[in-house]
């Protein structure tokens, strides 16, 4: 019996000969980054707190590859430095928890707790609907049933939960969705989790350093704690402009994990440079609290600008702001008319949005500025009125 060919489930290249990788960008200086030779105003980054090219962040980074060299190994292979207990040490303190365990990536950090804790016969991980592929991946990879509740719906969460019979359960969820911005119903899921004696755990990728007093969170802004949300992962390449991700709870935890969970055990330690780097961003992050008042008020300047020119806001007050379109052509049209005219936005499939309609995604930081933020949505809305009279789109500078 002949078995099937693998690699004739690779799509071909496209006829036009293009590539599917995303665009390289070639130099960043703030906000405007170059990307095939042209210099574009960014609203694609996650630097909400614009620490990525911090000096004192920079510094850090180039002192630690000076002393220690770029590469490391895995903590099976004595990986570990010194600076990562540093990181981790601050980073528990800052966000009040007892433990953290730093992580090449947020990827391997939802692999490592769910391959950790579940796995046996009758565990079950119940999840939002719109959660990171990352936390979907690693309950298959844990060998657990995954159930999913309506995008926000802690009810649905709760019915889940109630018909998922008596083995193990983890209740899952971002707690800022990275698509709209939106934020996950938190205390209501830990009285859910609670009442079903599941565990909570709560991936805070794009709430960390944004949300909180000091910064500490999403958890921290719901009034929760440890005792509410035993685990919680945090990623150092959003807010705090680095690279990997930490994952919090008590020590016995964290001590369980650091022992047995194959992604953290057999991946390579994040370079101490990176660790050093995102240990002096997370100091900033705590200490400069007008970094998120500034995002705020630039939160504002969008919303009220978007209100104003009609454009069809989602519900989020975070740096992740969404506008919703017909169509993908008609998001991926201004998208493209944008970038002609020196912006740089995303957009989102309506595949992938939960509703049926796309997006144009905005990521604002507070490098941005007020007239910057004005200008990307007046150049919204002519390229909308442009598409929708079936003229040539219009062009708007950027600022």
């Amino acid at each position: 019996m002949a078995r099937p060919d693998l690699l004739a489930r690779v799509p071909p290249l496209p006829a036009s000969g293009g590539t599917a990788l995303p665009a390289a960008i070639g130099r960043r200086d703030g906000v405007r980054v170059e990307v095939a030779g042209q210099w574009l105003t960014s609203f694609r980054s996650s630097d909400y707190l614009g620490l990525a090219q911090q000096f004192g962040v920079v510094n850090a980074l180039q002192d630690a590859a000076a002393r220690d060299g770029s590469t490391t190994a895995s903590p099976a292979n004595g990986g570990r430095h010194a600076v990562h207990d540093v990181l981790e040490r601050e980073a528990a303190q800052w966000l009040g928890y007892p433990r953290a365990l730093l992580f090449g990536s947020a990827y391997l950090a939802n692999l490592a707790v769910q391959q950790a804790l579940l796995g046996e016969d009758g565990d079950v991980c119940v999840q939002d609907q719109l959660n990171h592929p990352s936390l979907l991946d690693a309950t298959a990879l844990a060998g657990a049933r995954l159930r999913r509740y309506p995008h926000l719906d802690s009810e649905g969460a709760m019915r889940q939960l109630k018909h998922a019979g008596e083995g193990a359960a983890m209740l899952a969820t971002e707690a800022v969705f990275c698509t709209d911005g939106d934020a996950a119903p938190l205390r209501s899921l830990a009285l859910v989790a609670r009442l079903q004696e599941a565990l909570l755990y709560v991936d805070d990728a794009h709430g960390v350093g944004v949300l909180g007093e000091h910064g500490a969170g999403s958890v921290a802004a719901a009034g929760l704690g440890v005792a509410d949300v035993p685990l919680q992962t945090v990623t150092l390449d959003t807010a705090l402009g680095g690279a990997g991700a930490l994952v919090l709870g008590d020590a016995h935890v964290i001590e369980h994990l650091a022992t047995c969970a194959r992604p953290y055990l057999y991946a390579p330690m994040l370079p101490p440079a990176l660790a050093a780097a995102s240990t002096a961003a997370l100091r900033l992050a705590c200490r400069d609290d007008w970094r998120r008042e500034k995002l705020g008020e630039l939160v504002a300047t969008f919303r009220t600008a978007a209100r104003t020119r009609g454009l069809a806001m989602m519900a989020s007050e975070m740096p992740i702001q969404s506008l919703s379109f017909p169509s993908d052509s008609h998001a991926q049209a201004i998208a493209r008319n944008l970038q002609q005219a020196g912006w740089w936005i995303e957009t989102i499939d309506a595949a992938a949005s939960g509703d049926g309609a796309a997006r144009v995604r905005v990521r604002l930081s507070a490098l941005h500025v007020p007239a910057q933020v004005q200008a990307l949505v007046d150049a919204i809305a002519l390229a909308r009125d442009g598409l929708q009279s079936g003229t040539v789109l219009p062009v708007a500078a950027t600022v």
